[in-house]
């Protein structure tokens, strides 16, 4: 797997996309506000964003990891010792 920049950007439609850095493809997340969630967030709309992103990637290691783990396991248990 090749290593890729990848950028938080809002849009002229205030609406928040993770991309690769070189605008290659689409972009990997979209982040759609409502315009009464805007006026509340006011000037912290990407930070929000960012936020969320980030709770978003580390909920996937979480997950990668476990499965993982559970595999490792699986793998130990159809072992015989002898």
């Amino acid at each position: 797997m090749s290593s890729s920049l990848y950028e938080i950007v809002m849009l002229p439609d205030g609406e928040v996309v993770l991309q690769r850095a070189n605008n290659e493809g689409e972009p990997l997340i979209r982040i759609s506000f409502s315009d009464e969630a805007k006026f509340y967030l006011s000037d912290t709309t990407i930070d929000v964003a960012k936020a969320m992103i980030d709770a978003g990637i580390e909920a996937v290691e979480d997950l990668s990891n476990d499965a993982m783990a559970i595999e490792e396991e699986e793998a130990e248990e159809q072992r015989v010792l002898h």
